[in-house]
C-alpha cells in the first residue's frame, strides 16, 4: 500500500535541533514524533526514501515511496489521462478531479476505490452534477504522482510517461487500458453486411495520450487502427476478446 508518512521537514528539523544541543526526548516533544524514531534518525538510521536523491520524493514536502504505489495507481493514471486534472489551491495543495459519466456508477465506484488505495489517508469527495459527476481529493503530492500536470489543456502540451510510470505500466498494461477506456473509450457493436461483432474505440485529442494507449496495446499484443485525428480502434475478434477479459461494457 502507498502511504504518506512524515514530512521530510520533520527529519531535517530533528537533526537541526539535535545540532543545537537538544536531547532526543526534547526533539521528540518539539517536533511531535516518537522518541524512538528521533533516536533512529539521530543515530543515522534514516530511511533512503527520507533522503533527497534517494527513492523517495521530497519535492511536495511530504514523504512517499513511489515503489510502494499499489497496482490501482495504474488504473487511476488511465482515468487521470482521460478525464482528470489537477488544480492548485493555497499552501501548495492540489485538487485531483476526475469527471465521470453518471450513467456508469460502477466506474465511479472503482475510480473512488483507486483514489483511496493510492492516497489512503486522504478523503474523497463527490459532486453530482446531473448527467455527470466529479470525484475529487486534495493532496500536496498529486503533481508528484501525475507529473503530466502542467499549464493548459493536455492536448496542447507534451504528454509522456516518466520512467517509474513506464515500469508500472509495463507490469500492468491491462489496468492502464481499463482506465483509459473507462474514461475516454467505449465498447460498441460494429456492423457490416450480414455481420455484427463488438469493437473498442478510444478517442482523445492528445497525441501523447493516444501514443500511451497504443503502446499499452502493443504490450498486450493487441492490434489497433486509427481513424481521423483522435480515434483509435481495437477491432479484431481475438483482440476484443482479450479486452473483454479486463474491460468489458461500461457499468
Amino acid at each position: 500500500m502507498f502511504a504518506m508518512t512524515r514530512a521530510a521537514e520533520d527529519v531535517r528539523e530533528s537533526l537541526e535541533l539535535a545540532r543545537q544541543g537538544l536531547s532526543a526526548a526534547e526533539v521528540a516533544v518539539r517536533v511531535g514524533v516518537p522518541r524512538s524514531t528521533v533516536r533512529d534518525w539521530l543515530g543515522g538510521r534514516i530511511p533512503t526514501r527520507y533522503q533527497r536523491g534517494g527513492t523517495g520524493c521530497v519535492d511536495c514536502g511530504a514523504i512517499h515511496d513511489l515503489g510502494e504505489l499499489p497496482a490501482a495507481y495504474v488504473y487511476l493514471l488511465g482515468m487521470y489521462l482521460g478525464d482528470g486534472c489537477l488544480s492548485a489551491h493555497p499552501r501548495a495543495v492540489f485538487k485531483l478531479r476526475i469527471s465521470l459519466d453518471a450513467r456508469y456508477p460502477g466506474i465511479a465506484l472503482e475510480c473512488e476505490h483507486a483514489i483511496r488505495a493510492v492516497m489512503p489517508k486522504n478523503s474523497v469527495g463527490r459532486v453530482d452534477c446531473g448527467g455527470w459527476l466529479e470525484l475529487y481529493s486534495y493532496s500536496k503530492s498529486w503533481p508528484c504522482l501525475f507529473p503530466q500536470h502542467g499549464p493548459g489543456r493536455k492536448h496542447e502540451r507534451r504528454i509522456e510517461l516518466v520512467d517509474w510510470q513506464r515500469e508500472m505500466v509495463n507490469d500492468r498494461p491491462e489496468l492502464l487500458l481499463r482506465g483509459l477506456l473507462h474514461s475516454d473509450g467505449c465498447r460498441f457493436q460494429n456492423t457490416g453486411r450480414g455481420w455484427v461483432h463488438p469493437r473498442y474505440a478510444f478517442a482523445n485529442l492528445s497525441e501523447g495520450i493516444k501514443r500511451i494507449f497504443c503502446e499499452a496495446c502493443d504490450l498486450m499484443g493487441l492490434h489497433w487502427t486509427t481513424s481521423g485525428e483522435k480515434t483509435i480502434y481495437v477491432s479484431r475478434k481475438a483482440d476484443v476478446a482479450v479486452l473483454d477479459r479486463f474491460v468489458g461494457p461500461k457499468v
